[in-house]
């Protein structure tokens, strides 16, 4: 009889007792301090844990089966309601709270060498002269070069205490002896706004790409910053992007609504509602928003798209997005870990509900892409499946629906050219940008006298690159890719890597937007509006 028959009974035993215990501690109608109170149901938990370490006759990782079954408990409620490990913690939470501590730079392991890639705009590294290309060859006196020394342990090495000193000992091409740099580790800040800069002499255009604790900050000084240039337009691009914090979403959506709008409520299970509605605060009234959204435009992206919407301000514009229209809050375990909960859902001004179905469970529930692009709905809006029963009325009569997303005002089909699944895997997982940084480092010289104008408006990249890129990749990934039906695609991508490795913050989109369908449509939209004054 195998090991897992023998212990399918005992994982079953604590899955139940587990679930009890997490059950209890989540009952939302006492206080925190109610909720940790000893009862029968907690010590029943823990007489168990305590008889499986000490009485049980084989020794047993009983922290990984609770682990796993928290895991199995959360998986059969909702597919938002997640168990976040110890291990996983801080780098959850700098995700959300938008910044780290450490020395800011983006490196990449290179002949066994930390090799920086860029320096963090107006971060330590950045502040007393670290340059792209620089290898970091020890820090504090330790050696770092060789190839056993981990990524994560790597980032350990440099980060740490805030205010902190590391002295690393660099070599520079060109450089007879190692440079020493004394870098005090700081707050680096983990941009939201991707980029913001102007289309046309009167349409602003800012891409966020999540909602943390900074995200408003950021925006408000990106808004700002382009009225001054002249916009009374604004795209407002939200694609790709899964969400965060509710409050720094409606503190956006402020900036568009008169004062008193409706911005979005949440209702959990015993009917409490919670509204929030538009202060006098709001700096862009007056001015025509176009949000962008696609398949996966989720959560806060969707609170905006469906606030501006159902208050008839500005154009959506794009795809149905992801349909995620429930609220976590997230509470720690007390041994390090978390559950992110879902404990409300949010409803949007007209009452919609765009949360999506997960009657048929989890994996169902992450394979709807895939779904809608077989049905055809990412290239033809007259696929969009939508149910006469979720239909809402705006104050000034449009049609909006609910029960899955949020339908854009003019649709964008998926442009299967530049987001071909080939080209989104090797951007992800950082084949372009490690490429590209491999063939700066041939040569950076030969960009120098290169002007950033000049680069954006005027340079190309010539086929033998892309043939390199193929050399690449087969090198890297031991498979034949050759771009022979989308190699002008690739090759904006590859500038666009170049651009943002050579000219820092934004560079990367600037290039990339220019072969963007959906900017394209906004930017026709906005100018038509113009027209028509």
């Amino acid at each position: 009889m195998s090991k897992l028959k023998i212990y399918l009974p005992l994982i079953i035993g604590v899955a139940i007792a587990t679930g009890i215990f997490i059950g209890g501690k989540l009952n939302f109608s006492d206080s925190s301090d109610k909720l940790f109170i000893s009862n029968s149901k907690k010590d029943k938990l823990n007489r168990l844990i305590d008889y499986l370490d000490y009485e049980y006759v084989e020794d047993i990782n009983t922290d990984s089966i609770v682990d796993v079954t928290v895991n199995e408990i959360l998986d059969n409620l909702d597919p938002h309601s997640v168990y976040i490990p110890e291990e996983n913690m801080q780098k959850v939470a700098e995700n959300m709270k938008g910044n780290f501590v450490g020395i800011g730079i983006n490196f990449y392991t290179f002949k066994d060498t930390i090799t920086v890639i860029k320096t963090i705009e107006n971060g330590p590294s950045a502040i007393v002269g670290i340059k792209g290309g620089d290898r970091i060859v020890s820090a504090n006196g330790e050696s770092l070069i060789g190839d056993t020394l981990s990524n994560d342990t790597l980032v350990e090495k440099l980060r740490g205490e805030k205010y902190s000193e590391l002295i690393l000992g660099i070599y520079r091409k060109g450089e007879p002896e190692l440079l020493t740099f004394n870098v005090t580790r700081d707050v680096v800040a983990i941009k939201s706004v991707d980029v913001a800069y102007m289309l046309t002499d009167k349409l602003g255009y800012i891409k966020i790409n999540r909602f943390a604790e900074s995200t408003y900050k950021e925006f408000k000084k990106a808004l700002l910053n382009l009225k001054e240039q002249g916009a009374v337009n604004l795209a407002l691009d939200l694609r790709g992007n899964p969400g965060g914090f509710l409050e720094i979403t409606t503190n956006i959506v402020d900036e568009f609504l008169e004062d008193d709008k409706l911005i979005v409520f949440t209702r959990n299970k015993k009917g409490k509602e919670e509204r929030s509605y538009a202060t006098k605060r709001g700096s862009f009234e007056n001015g025509h928003v176009f949000v962008m959204i696609d398949e996966n435009s989720a959560s806060a992206s969707e609170i905006i798209a469906g606030a501006l919407q159902d208050n008839d301000k500005g154009t959506i514009v794009g795809r149905r997005s992801y349909g995620k229209g429930l609220v976590q809050r997230e509470m720690q375990l007390g041994d390090g870990s978390a559950v992110r909960l879902t404990v409300s859902k949010y409803y949007t001004p007209t009452g919609r509900s765009i949360q999506r179905s997960y009657d048929k469970g989890n994996r169902d529930y992450y394979d709807d892409f895939a779904d809608r692009l077989n049905r055809g709905e990412l290239l033809d809006e007259k696929k969009i499946e939508v149910a006469d029963s979720l239909k809402f009325t705006t104050p000034k009569g449009k049609i909006v629906y609910g029960g899955g997303g949020i339908i854009p005002d003019v649709f964008v089909p998926y442009d299967t050219q530049m987001q071909n699944e080939t080209l989104t895997f090797l951007e992800r997982r950082g084949f372009i940008n490690n490429f590209i940084f491999e063939e700066l480092e041939k040569d950076r010289a030969v960009y120098q006298s290169i002007s950033k104008s000049d680069f954006f408006e005027n340079f190309t990249i010539q086929d033998n690159l892309v043939k390199s890129f193929e050399d690449y990749l087969k090198l890297k990934t031991r498979s034949n890719i050759v771009f022979v039906a989308y190699k002008d695609e690739v090759k904006y991508y590859l500038k666009a890597a170049l651009a943002e490795q050579l000219y820092g913050f934004g560079s990367f989109y600037k290039i990339l937007n220019k072969h963007d369908i959906m900017i394209d449509k906004v930017t026709e939209l906005s100018n038509a509006q113009f027209f028509c004054y």
